[in-house]
């Protein structure tokens, strides 16, 4: 099954490690210093120039990549099936 991120952007749900909340896990120095190491190794690839709301961990071929959407987070749960196994 696919998922689609936004703009171009369609990834195999089967990559998917996670789906976070920008606003809400950016809080923590962790996961900033998570997307900013991300960034620096050249793994984050931005999906729109919106404001962001969601980001992306996938998995593919031992590579990481870290995607970074301008849709919400429960939308991208819901398109991709996993809205009736996880509680919001």
């Amino acid at each position: 099954m696919y998922l689609h991120l936004g703009q171009t952007t369609v990834i195999r749900s089967e990559t998917i490690l996670g789906i976070f909340d920008l606003e809400k896990t950016t809080v923590s120095k962790t996961t900033r210093d998570y997307l900013a190491a991300a960034t620096a190794a050249g793994e984050v690839v931005t999906v729109s120039y919106e404001l962001p709301k969601s980001f992306i961990v996938t998995v593919e071929n031992g590579r990481r990549t870290v995607y970074i959407s301008q849709i919400s987070p429960s939308t991208l749960l819901r398109r991709a099936g996993f809205i009736d196994t996880i509680r919001l």
